[in-house]
């Protein structure tokens, strides 16, 4: 392990564990499967929903993400006209039963690693920092994901998915504190949450921990990495600035373009804690 001093001399306190999210902070730049498979799975039963409109829930469990979306009004309005009445329970259960096939079928296609995670991993690991994370994917989707990420070194400590616990998902603190009692922290203050949706942001803060929200590689700016080759610089720059206002507001103690960055966070985060300061 890595000790880390002060100028004084003395060693910094110690970064127990970071929790990181999936989709668009650890692998698939821009958040990109799960937004258009939401997009496909509505457009099966003749509704037509946007990315942006997909995209606006992020960060929930998919369940209550397909709830959240029927209950925009316009949405809403499509599924009345189409169908002569307002939604049930029974279609939310029907368009997640269409939904969880079609990102089953698809998800392997998006593990790609962000660039940097790999090595901001393996940074933390030198560190001795235990490395957990959880996501709005469901298990049977995480089960497929995983040995693809794990083939191209994104292989964290712990993993919980969004539907695996009776409490609940975000923006509730349940699967970060579940990560922090399966790697055995001892502080969820010296614990960091890493992650691109506003949800993840609110789950970190609600669980007590460090929150670290990530702009350019994720769901809040949602450019594919050849969309971001071809953007214009201007507009680029306008969508993280919108994306880390977001973040703030959601209780992000900092707002980084991705996971490459997050060693620096680290060190900031331990300079903190040697002041007395906590999340």
């Amino acid at each position: 392990m890595n000790q880390v001093s002060t100028p004084q001399g003395e060693p910094l306190p110690a970064i127990e564990a970071v929790i990181f999210d999936w989709a668009g902070t650890l692998v698939d730049f821009g958040s990109l499967a799960p937004t258009q498979i939401f997009v496909d799975a509505f457009a099966t039963f003749g509704v037509h929903i946007t990315l942006e409109q997909a995209r606006g829930p992020m960060g929930l469990s998919k369940r209550d993400h397909i709830r959240t979306l029927l209950a925009d009004p316009s949405i809403q309005a499509q599924w009345t006209q189409t169908f002569g009445r307002a939604s049930t329970d029974e279609d939310i259960d029907a368009i997640y039963q269409r939904f969880m096939p079609m990102q089953i079928e698809k998800v392997a296609a998006y593990s790609q690693p962000i660039p940097g995670a790999v090595l901001t991993l393996q940074t933390l690991r030198e560190q001795g920092i235990k490395i957990g994370s959880c996501s709005g994917y469901p298990r049977q989707v995480l089960d497929v994901l995983l040995p693809h990420a794990a083939a191209d070194g994104i292989a964290p400590d712990w993993v919980v998915a969004g539907d695996e616990l009776p409490a609940g998902g975000r923006p509730g603190p349940f699967m970060a504190l579940a990560n922090v009692l399966a790697l055995g922290a001892q502080d969820v203050r010296r614990c960091i949450k890493v992650d691109d949706t506003t949800p993840g942001i609110e789950e970190g803060r609600n669980a007590g921990m460090w929150c670290v929200g990530l702009t350019l590689s994720g769901n809040e700016v949602g450019y594919s990495q050849a969309e971001l080759a071809a953007a214009d610089p201007v507009q680029v720059q306008a969508r993280v600035a919108h994306a880390a206002r977001r973040l703030t507001q959601a209780g992000a103690h900092y707002a980084i373009d991705s996971v490459a960055d997050l060693p620096a966070v680290i060190e900031q985060i331990r300079q903190r804690l040697a002041r007395g300061e906590t999340p």
